[in-house]
């Protein structure tokens, strides 16, 4: 018998995306922004609620972005990292007394993550016993990656750039790591974004 899946996503995009020198989670993706390719990807998945934690820039952010039905999580400390905005997240979460079987970790910079490979991760996440269910890279497992409830004070502990990669490591034998055969493919760099956006339009 598999585990309950009240599953929430949070898509972490604090960060100041200093090497796009603007703003990368509004760059134009599709008939929206990466932002909005994120959120629009977590509102079609099996997720009950769906957060979005804003850092830099959060006000330009929050006028050009559609966030109905969607909670928004300000990280004031999101110079400190990736880290800090796991934390800040989660004791929101708590402090809201919203209770969920796992929290489902995602960027906004990776717009080849799609609706079935979020529910895949929710599914197997129900269906199997490991508590983690991460997405597997070269040289280790990575975002997105569900954590299972009881990481929930470990995860509210959190700061610094690392984001939450120990947890992961001290806890492989917990872990079901999924191949994202290509769909982990991060835009940091504004020419990574124009070939990548180039390539996404190939293949409509």
């Amino acid at each position: 018998m598999g585990k309950s899946t009240n599953i929430a996503i949070v898509i972490l995009a604090a960060g100041e995306s200093s090497r796009m020198q603007q703003p990368k989670q509004l760059l134009p993706w599709g008939e929206t922004s990466l932002l909005g390719h994120a959120i629009e990807t977590a509102k079609t998945s099996s997720a009950h609620e769906i957060f979005v934690v804003l850092g830099a820039n959060s006000e330009m952010i929050l006028r050009q972005s559609d966030l109905t039905q969607i909670n928004v999580i300000l990280n004031v400390n999101w110079k400190n990292g990736m880290g800090s905005s796991i934390s800040c997240a989660v004791k929101e979460i708590i402090q809201n007394k919203k209770h969920f079987d796992g929290l489902l970790f995602m960027l906004c910079d990776q717009p080849f993550i799609d609706t079935v490979y979020l529910n895949t991760m929710i599914s197997t996440f129900s269906d199997e016993c490991n508590d983690i269910v991460a997405t597997a890279y070269e040289n280790g497992n990575g975002v997105p990656v569900l954590y299972d409830q009881r990481f929930i004070p470990d995860l509210e502990k959190l700061d610094g750039i690392v984001g939450a990669k120990e947890i992961l490591l001290k806890n492989t034998q917990s872990t079901t790591n999924l191949k994202p055969k290509g769909k982990e493919i991060d835009l940091d760099t504004y020419e990574d974004y124009l070939y990548y956006l180039k390539q996404s339009k190939k293949s409509v």
